[in-house]
């Protein structure tokens, strides 16, 4: 399949988030009132899907919405304390160099983003942010009519079952990659359309699909 658009998500795909991810959730879990887990028990959720995790958390759901601003607002106070995966500056803007559009959809906010990717942000042609935790389709559906092109051409990428399961949602190819928040062998059964176990696949792929 030949791709002309890239979606990405941050968390666990772009920027190596996972400490600030467990500390932020204890925090969180402190002030709205859910468990708060060992360094260990994180590890633990790694096969599990959202739903799961927050079942097994005792996250309420009407509280979501302000679990995820409270989120957004503690990322935004540790932007400088967010490093990015090796290889992705390059990745992003080899990309870019190729022609290849490319989108991040993410629950947290643009601005942190913008800062934790620093130059390399302009290599992003959309930011879509703010998503809820099960609300990524709507963001990848408006991605695909920014995008302008057919949705079988856009190879949406992320390190979780929820991102795997809003481009389904969203009619279009899903990615996941082996260094993020979720267990491989956990997204591998999910059957997504490629599978990334480096960095460099990611670019690779694009130019020997459009090479």
């Amino acid at each position: 399949m030949t791709y002309e658009f890239a979606i990405f998500d941050f968390d666990g795909t772009l920027a190596d988030t996972a400490e600030w991810f467990m500390a932020a959730s204890n925090l969180a879990a402190a002030h709205f009132g859910f468990r708060q887990l060992s360094v260990e028990e994180f590890k633990g959720l790694r096969a599990m899907g959202s739903r799961e995790i927050i079942a097994h958390m005792g996250m309420p759901m009407w509280k979501l919405p302000r679990i995820a601003s409270f989120m957004r607002q503690e990322m935004a106070a540790q932007t400088q304390a967010i490093r990015l995966f090796p290889g992705v500056s390059d990745m992003l803007v080899g990309l870019k160099s190729d022609g290849i559009g490319i989108a991040v959809v993410s629950s947290n906010g643009e601005a942190a983003i913008r800062r934790a990717l620093g130059e390399t942000a302009s290599t992003i042609d959309l930011f879509e942010c703010g998503a809820t935790l099960f609300g990524k389709a709507q963001h990848f559906k408006r991605v695909v009519k920014f995008a302008g092109v057919d949705p079988s051409r856009i190879l949406a990428i992320g390190d979780e079952a929820r991102d795997i399961e809003a481009a389904r949602k969203a009619r279009i190819a899903a990615g996941a990659v082996g260094w993020g928040y979720a267990d491989p062998a956990f997204l591998k059964s999910l059957g997504p359309d490629r599978f990334f176990d480096r960095m460099d696949e990611i670019l690779l792929a694009f130019q020997a699909a459009n090479g």
